[in-house]
């Protein structure tokens, strides 16, 4: 009939974000203490840029790298956490539908980027364990540069589709997206027509980019250690091996939030709570950002001297500074 409540229509001019659902009553708490670790990462993460710029030992292809995922922390965090903010304290759950698409394309491309990057970062610890004598000459400037781009291209070509997609489903009267940004299932759950090509494209592009790149770290990760085996002292083997710790952390503090959320928003439907998921979605993005500068300042002797030196540097001022 038409004009009846089942018409469908192209996409509304703007979608409501819920937040948390189901953390309503502790909405208070659940913002001050995203709040807090969000000015943390950003702090963290400027800070590491800071040093990495103005200390020349760590103008290399490693800290490269490092301040590749450092920046990369800082806009993937300010992609969700100023939105929900404005969620949980002003009640601001309204955005525009182009906004929403931009937001979807920007969380998900950075994700692309942050795990590219890691890749990356696999590949310099590969060479320069297993080839340290023609480290400097093969990650060259004019390599580094063609690695970068080869990474944000990658996630630009590979997402671009998602929120295009996205804009041309068929959409009922719902607008009310129960996450606390726009997460492309979540707002793909919204649409009343066919969605497969969505869920397919999402499914196969998670899958074989986490994939490639698991298995690219992997495989690098495999032969280090096999070279690590090789050397000829204990020393030697303790020095490669802990060039890799921080790498090995960061990995993991970013892979198994991400993994865990993709498994149940796809397959754990019924078995986990709608809430933790989002709460989980949340910390894949956050966490990791305020956790990467600590892990790579207490693990990378460079940036551990030099910011031990600052502080000392400042405590020392203080103590002569007249009162």
């Amino acid at each position: 009939m038409p004009g009846g409540p089942n018409i469908s229509f192209r996409m509304p001019p703007t979608f409501f974000l819920v937040g948390v659902p189901g953390l309503e009553d502790g909405a208070i708490w659940v913002s001050v203490s995203f709040c807090a670790v969000y000015i943390l990462a950003v702090l963290g993460n400027c800070s590491l840029l800071y040093i990495i710029r103005t200390e020349k030992r760590l103008h290399g292809p490693m800290y490269f790298f490092l301040s590749m995922l450092a920046l990369n922390d800082v806009a993937f965090s300010s992609s969700t956490v100023p939105k929900m903010l404005a969620i949980f304290w002003f009640g601001d759950g309204q955005v525009a539908a182009e906004g929403c698409l931009a937001q979807m394309f920007f969380v998900h491309s950075l994700s692309v980027v942050e795990s590219g990057i890691l890749a990356s970062m696999a590949f310099d610890r590969f060479i320069a364990i297993c080839y340290p004598l023609r480290y400097t000459s093969l990650l060259t400037v004019a390599l580094l540069g063609r690695i970068a781009a080869v990474i944000v291209v990658r996630a630009i070509v590979t997402i671009l589709p998602i929120p295009v997609l996205v804009g041309r489903l068929q959409y009922c009267r719902e607008n009310v997206v129960s996450h606390s940004y726009c997460e492309h299932m979540a707002v793909v759950k919204l649409a009343c027509g066919d969605t497969r090509v969505n869920s397919v494209y999402g499914l196969v592009l998670s899958l074989s980019i986490t994939g490639f790149d698991l298995l690219f770290i992997g495989l690098s990760y495999a032969m280090i250690l096999r070279a690590v085996h090789r050397l000829p002292s204990r020393g030697a083997r303790h020095k490669a091996v802990g060039t890799c710790g921080s790498h090995v952390c960061v990995i993991v503090v970013t892979y198994l939030p991400g993994i865990f959320s993709f498994v149940t928003y796809r397959f754990g439907q019924n078995s986990v709570p709608h809430d933790v998921h989002v709460l989980f979605a949340n910390i894949y993005i956050l966490f990791p950002a305020l956790l990467n500068p600590v892990i790579y300042g207490v693990k990378t002797k460079p940036i551990r001297e030099r910011v031990l030196k600052t502080l000392l540097r400042d405590d020392t001022a203080a103590f002569r500074s007249p009162r």
